[in-house]
């Protein structure tokens, strides 16, 4: 009787530190203010009464090829909350990437999901990079059918290696996985970041950085 009284104290109190936990944000922050009058943000949306929900708020069509008239020979279609309203709280989300010959979906990384692609046409040359210190590439060639997971909040890419056009789909463990481009948030930022802090970091003149800059 005394174990199964500790067993059930000690899952009680194993229960209350969880649910103590914060939930992941959907975010990439949210401000606390006093006055709730003056709210715009909540981890997640505000949710419709169920008795008014359609068919609607759960379909999006991405059927159609995104554009891949660009300079990195990509489109990427996101399917998240704000197209798929029905997708709140559940904590998934999608996307299709369409792909030029040798176009590339730069080095960027999701900070709230892990991403799981599959191709369904053409050949891929995927991969991610690994935390410090370590910064340890595992990268892959993919064709028809294979499948890849990105870790969540790592670097990672995808580039088409073949002739021909390529597609693939991806699965995202948030209904807002948001997404970080390397290049754009390092050399685009708004205000810029110091051409001469970059210089330093990324051993590059100056020159060069601010090259980088003018071409984000």
């Amino acid at each position: 009787m005394k174990s199964f009284l500790l067993a059930f104290v000690l899952l009680a109190l194993a229960s209350s530190f969880a649910s103590a936990f914060d939930p992941s944000p959907l975010q990439d922050f949210c401000v606390a203010i006093d006055e709730p009058k003056n709210a715009v943000f909540v981890n997640g949306k505000f949710c419709k009464d169920p008795k008014l929900a359609k068919a609607g708020d759960f379909y999006f069509s991405v059927k159609m090829p995104g554009d891949t008239n660009n300079p990195v020979g990509s489109n990427v279609s996101a399917v998240n909350v704000d197209q798929i309203p029905g997708l709140n709280t559940l904590g998934i989300s999608a996307a299709r990437i369409d792909f030029a010959p040798y176009g590339q979906n730069p080095p960027h990384t999701h900070p709230r999901a892990t991403e799981i692609l599959v191709v369904l046409e053409g050949t891929l040359l995927v991969g991610f990079v690994t935390s410090n210190p370590n910064n340890t590439l595992i990268s892959k060639v993919l064709n028809k059918g294979d499948v890849f997971v990105f870790p969540i909040g790592l670097v990672h890419f995808q580039f088409n290696i073949g002739k021909t056009n390529a597609l693939a789909f991806a699965g995202l463990s948030s209904q807002n996985p948001g997404v970080i481009t390397i290049a754009d948030a390092v050399f685009g930022s708004n205000p810029p970041i110091n051409p001469d802090f970059l210089a330093k970091a990324f051993m590059l003149d100056v020159k060069v950085v601010k090259d980088l800059q003018a071409k984000f």
